[in-house]
Order: structure tokens, then C-alpha cells, then sequence
């Protein structure tokens, strides 16, 4: 699915994924859904210092995810991990998705743009709902397992802030898109927003027109 074009010209819209197309954080959701209150609670209070280390700037964001996802699903063998993610997507995440974007990527999907989800939660599950809604590729946090189990590590940078423009100009292949839309919601999102020729950020005025 991570597939790099390899026409010119082309166009390009990349989306981040909570909070801009989903109205809530899809993580903390899915952990609910999966494994239920009290591991999602002991989960929270394992990674409590880590969490606070994050917001004082004393501990890596992705490490402090990680040693969250460790508490809480870390225990599960990966085909059940993989069988919640699937039940996940199908029963549970539509609730969180907000009706205007899917119309605004079937918008630039109508007009032959390649779509790309660039988030920095786990691609175990957002690879499944991006392939049914039509992106041509997902760049995201990915799981690391050892032992048919989640390890309690990730297997690339946790994709957040300055990550996601390395992924994205990764995927590029050193051949920029002739036009370059993005849309985001947090600061998580700046870097990437920065790259725009077309920029949106929710919550700064309305989506501008699709010209191309």
C-alpha cells in the first residue's frame, strides 16, 4: 500500500488522521475498544510518568506512547492484536470519522489526486480504514513484535511533528508533487503544513477550494 508514485505533475493531498479527519484521538479509543476500562486505566497510570515527562519536555513523545501501548495491549499475541484492529475499523471507528472530510477526500479522489494519510498512531489499524476509503498510501507509527507480541518499542520514529515530513519526502522520492495540499489539526502537524502549497489548519477558517 506504501507504494511511491512515479508519474510528474502530479498532485497530492495528505491528511493527518486524529483530530483532523476523526473527531476525537483514535488511539486512546482503540485501546478502550480492545483490551476495556481497567487495563486502559492501569495502562495510563504505568506510563504516567513518562506522560508527564512528555508534556515538560523531559521524555521522547514516542517513547512515552509506546510505554502506554506496552501496559495496555502489549500482552496480546499479534493475530488478536490484528483481529481487534480489523473489528476495530469495522465497528467502532466510523463513529469517529467526521462525514465533511470523507467528502473532501473523495473530492480530491474524484479529481485523480493521490491521497496519503501521515499519522503518528498506529498504522495497525489505519492501514485498513485507509485502503476502504481510497489512499494510495499510509505513513504511521508501525509496531514493533517480537515473539508474536508486541515488543513495547516501535519499528520506525514515532510519526509526529518534524517525522512526518521526512516520511512524506521519503514517499516523494526526491520528486516533489507539482501541488501539495495538507490538512492537520495540531502542532503535531506544523512541519508538514509548513511544506504545503495548500495548507489547512482545522480551527483557522475554512477548507479552501480544490483548484486542480
Amino acid at each position: 500500500m506504501e507504494r511511491s508514485p512515479s508519474s510528474g505533475g502530479r498532485v497530492v493531498a495528505a491528511f493527518d488522521f486524529d483530530g483532523t479527519i476523526t473527531v476525537s484521538d483514535s488511539l486512546r479509543d482503540f485501546v478502550h475498544y480492545t483490551v476495556g476500562s481497567p487495563r486502559l486505566v492501569y495502562g495510563a497510570i504505568c506510563s504516567a510518568p513518562w506522560m508527564a515527562g512528555m508534556l515538560i519536555g523531559m521524555s521522547d513523545r514516542g517513547v512515552a506512547k509506546a510505554r502506554f501501548l506496552a501496559a495496555t495491549i502489549g500482552a496480546m499475541p499479534r493475530p488478536k492484536l490484528e483481529d481487534a484492529a480489523r473489528q476495530y475499523v469495522e465497528h467502532r471507528l466510523p463513529a469517529l470519522i467526521r462525514p465533511e472530510m470523507v467528502e473532501r477526500i473523495q473530492a480530491h479522489k474524484r479529481r485523480g489526486h493521490q491521497l496519503v494519510l501521515v499519522s503518528a498512531s498506529p498504522a495497525l489499524y489505519l492501514r485498513a480504514w485507509a485502503k476502504g476509503v481510497g489512499f494510495d498510501a499510509v505513513l504511521a507509527t508501525e509496531l514493533e513484535f517480537r515473539d508474536d507480541r508486541f515488543s513495547g518499542r516501535f519499528a520506525s520514529p514515532n510519526c509526529w511533528g518534524p517525522e512526518k515530513v521526512r516520511r512524506l519526502q521519503q514517499w516523494f522520492s526526491n520528486e516533489r508533487p507539482r501541488v501539495l495540499y495538507v490538512y492537520g489539526d495540531s502542532r503535531g502537524d506544523r512541519e508538514m503544513l509548513a511544506l504545503a502549497d495548500h495548507a489547512w489548519l482545522r480551527g483557522q477558517g475554512e477548507m479552501h477550494s480544490i483548484d486542480e
